[in-house]
């Protein structure tokens, strides 16, 4: 069985200890495997100290099954992963002639010079096969040895993800560690906090008992809830998907789809069926609404940009917002959010505009309207509206909330104004 087999991994990395970077592996990899039905069941941050690692390293291989490292695999002095826990296994390292062509290649396709100590790195532990590296200079290792496995990967996340995605998991699949298919159905919602999802659905999860395992998980404004076969006679996929139908009926408007797509991605796909286009207006979010939207591959075939309008003067001169407005009713009002999603819509030539003014902090709140005030504007081919709401928490915290808030909004909307809704109202304009 998939859950039986143990997995830990170890990071690498003394800026992780710092607090100069956050350990992004351990939610990246804890995900990726559990979505396939194998759970992390211990991580472990330590320093890049030789001793340390060799310490840390032979407790977890004789404890797991398989243990996958992340960091370390780099040219420089402190990179003394690879040569540590070949030493621990007794095994050497062999240095690897394709390994050295990819690394000058890179170099040469850079038109940059390649220092010798570069060469570590196509240093291979013995018995191991390469996990090519197409991002980067440091190639990841497969080893295989007395019934266990070794994945080690690079640290840059950039490096590491695909590398993890494209070769670590479809072998992981192939040799049977892990389900070809996702090991959960995912319900997306947004809306409703955990407790309030918990205190709905349960009704509907009570009868199954053991044969249902159910998990929640908040992040980035919202609630995933994934549902499972149970660990005794554990309910099959089609029980599951029926199940999981219910639940999407009883949370109604909060429920946004099955899977992991996120809410940007959503309206993107919905405005494309629609042959529609989108732009956005920002005062205190600063661009980060937008980087919602091109953060998503093929996002140009909707998304046409959008304005950073951070003064009252930009908001008059690059969207077109009557100075009156925010001389009446201030740069944070509904009617500048709504002036906003307008002007934008007109000046980017699209049917759909999102916008976002607000107080984030630390200073700038009133009594009528404290920091942590947001409006949004949303213009569409069926009218114009404004949201108001008001979060709590420091400056980033502002920021993020009312990106996600913006997002759900129009999502809200587009499910509302269907196309069918928008060709009848359209036909009687």
């Amino acid at each position: 069985m998939t859950n039986s087999l143990r997995l830990e991994t170890i990071t690498l990395g003394d800026e992780l200890l710092l607090g100069l970077r956050q350990n992004s592996h351990l939610t990246y990899l804890g995900e990726q495997l559990s979505r396939f039905g194998l759970t992390m069941r211990q991580n472990t941050v330590i320093r890049d100290e030789a001793a340390e690692i060799e310490r840390v390293f032979l407790q977890a291989w004789s404890n797991a099954d398989i243990v996958i490292t992340t960091g370390g695999l780099g040219p420089t002095a402190d990179d003394i992963t690879r040569e540590t826990i070949a030493h621990a296994l007794g095994l050497s390292l062999v240095h690897d002639p394709s390994v050295e062509k990819a690394i000058r290649d890179r170099f040469a396709q850079f038109e940059r010079p390649m220092t010798d100590n570069n060469l570590r790195q196509a240093k291979i532990i013995e018995g191991a096969e390469v996990i090519a590296n197409s991002f980067g200079t440091a190639p990841g290792i497969w080893l295989e040895k007395d019934g266990k496995r070794l994945i080690m990967l690079p640290g840059p996340p950039m490096e590491l993800y695909p590398m993890f995605e494209n070769q670590v998991l479809p072998r992981m699949q192939a040799d049977g560690i892990i389900e070809e298919r996702q090991a959960y159905l995912q319900l997306r919602t947004c809306g409703a906090g955990e407790s309030s999802l918990e205190t709905k659905l349960r009704p509907l999860f009570d009868p199954y008992g053991k044969r249902l395992s159910v998990a929640y998980c908040a992040h980035d404004g919202v609630v995933d809830v994934r549902l499972s076969g149970g660990p005794e006679d554990p309910l099959d996929w089609v029980e599951i998907e029926d199940l999981g139908e219910r639940c999407s009926v009883l949370i109604e408007d909060d429920f946004v789809a099955f899977g992991d797509e996120s809410i940007a991605f959503l309206i993107l796909d919905h405005l494309r069926s629609l042959g529609k286009h989108l732009t956005v207006a920002e005062s205190c979010t600063g661009g980060l609404l937008s980087s919602a939207f091109v953060d998503i591959p093929g996002a140009s075939k909707v998304f046409v940009g959008g304005a950073v309008c951070y003064t009252n003067a930009s908001k008059v001169q690059m969207l077109g917002v009557p100075d009156s407005i925010i001389q009446q009713h201030g740069a944070v009002s509904a009617e500048c959010a709504a002036a906003m999603a307008t002007g934008a819509a007109e000046k980017f030539s699209a049917g759909y505009a999102l916008s976002v003014t607000g107080i984030a902090g630390p200073d700038g709140g009133t009594d009528e309207k404290p920091v942590g005030t947001i409006f949004l504007g949303y213009h569409s081919p069926v009218g114009v509206w404004s949201h108001r709401i008001v979060y709590p928490g420091n400056r980033h915290a502002i920021q993020q909330r009312a990106v996600y808030a913006a997002l759900d909004w129009m999502r809200r909307k587009l499910k509302k104004y269907e196309v069918e809704d928008v060709l009848e109202i359209m036909r009687y304009r």
